[in-house]
């Protein structure tokens, strides 16, 4: 964390905390102001220049604002690429792996649909679905493993799961898929942003995270990661000219992709939302990633013994290990739509999944507004 930025001075940049408690950025993260000066800017240039600074985005976007998230995740810059949401990069991968007449995937029965709906597609090509049953709420790595078999091409989860934000052990669920010859997909939009990541540190084939929840950035922003090594096992699904080597090249017609992920983006980008979600990332770096899952881990901490005191059921995983940025919980017997009217009411926004109550601060949410939700709780 550098001297001038702390937790206390990017508070002044969300002005949303003038209205609300907003602990709900597992849906939709608020942008900052920064974030907001970066889309303003970027559009204000096309309006001024047109497509003059083209060549100047193309560089800052696949140079400098993929660094960064590379840093941010511990990838390599060329091991990235840009989407709209993360649904756009799990599709990458159901539709460009090379399935064959009877392969399967496993998936877990409490996924998000995103990661859901991709797979039951693949059903017309003979793709099986495996699902995994969670176990409380988690998702044990020997019970992927005992769902593994001969035709298992793909292990596709989510690294924390939205409805109760529990953790998966990446090192084990990377080393059987690794061991047992098995393309590991993550859905890691509840993750990136609100922990600490570091990919190198895990066979991970392949992985999406959209920019919209924990990374703070615009809608229609996120970034796809397929790592060095698995790039040739996936076609992409949509090829144009930005998946070649000469996108400028306009009568050359000979198909050679890219030799990175960038090979994925098959034409032009969303240059407003990066710019915006390169200012976001740059707050992070700023603040660093274990710093930020310090604070939000003692932010959750200080609800869930808030929540106990007040004879509300935890939901969510206990040890430290399988805890995110999501809280959840459920009042003996109040409805979750009667405690979340309640919450609104009285300026505090929260989530209703499953049929319970979803708490997830950031690192701009303080130690006020979960004493602000706590007290207007019934």
């Amino acid at each position: 964390m550098t001297p001038q930025t702390t937790f206390e001075t990017v508070q002044a940049e969300f002005p949303i905390k003038k209205k609300w408690a907003y602990l709900n950025n597992a849906s939709i993260g608020p942008c900052s102001t920064r974030v907001n000066d970066a889309v303003s800017q970027f559009l204000a240039e096309v309006q001024s220049h047109g497509r003059l600074l083209y060549p100047e985005w193309c560089r800052e976007a696949d140079g400098v604002t993929k660094s960064r998230i590379a840093k941010l995740i511990g990838a390599m810059p060329n091991e990235l690429a840009f989407v709209p949401n993360t649904t756009q990069g799990l599709s990458l991968v159901a539709n460009g792996l090379d399935w064959r007449d009877g392969d399967n995937v496993i998936i877990a029965d409490i996924e998000y649909p995103s990661n859901v709906y991709p797979w039951l597609n693949l059903r017309p090509r003979g793709v099986n679905v495996r699902w995994v049953e969670a176990r409380q709420g988690r998702i044990a790595p020997k019970d992927v493993e005992q769902a593994i078999d001969a035709r298992t091409r793909l292990v596709s989860l989510s690294s924390v799961q939205f409805s109760n934000g529990f953790r998966l052990d990446l090192s084990a669920l990377s080393e059987i898929c690794k061991r047992r010859r098995v393309r590991l997909n993550l859905d890691a939009i509840q993750h990136v942003g609100a922990l600490h990541l570091d990919v190198s540190r895990y066979q991970i084939d392949y992985l999406s995270a959209g920019g919209h929840k924990w990374l703070l950035g615009p809608i229609g922003s996120g970034v796809f990661y397929c790592r060095r090594e698995a790039l040739e096992t996936l076609s992409p699904p949509i090829v144009g000219y930005h998946s070649v080597d000469k996108p400028l090249d306009h009568t050359d017609y000979e198909l050679t992709l890219r030799p990175d992920a960038g090979r994925f983006e098959e034409a032009l980008v969303g240059f407003p939302a990066i710019r915006g979600l390169d200012a976001s990332v740059q707050m992070l770096l700023e603040l660093s990633m274990p710093a930020i899952e310090r604070h939000v881990l003692d932010l959750t901490s200080l609800a869930i013994e808030g929540l106990r005191g007040q004879g509300y059921e935890i939901l969510s995983p206990a040890t430290t290990a399988e805890r995110s940025g999501i809280v959840s919980f459920r009042h003996p017997s109040v409805s979750a739509a009667s405690v979340d009217a309640r919450l609104t009411a009285g300026g505090v926004q929260v989530a209703v999944r499953r049929g319970a109550l979803r708490l997830s601060p950031s690192f701009y949410n303080d130690t006020s507004e979960i004493e602000r939700f706590l007290d207007v709780l019934p």
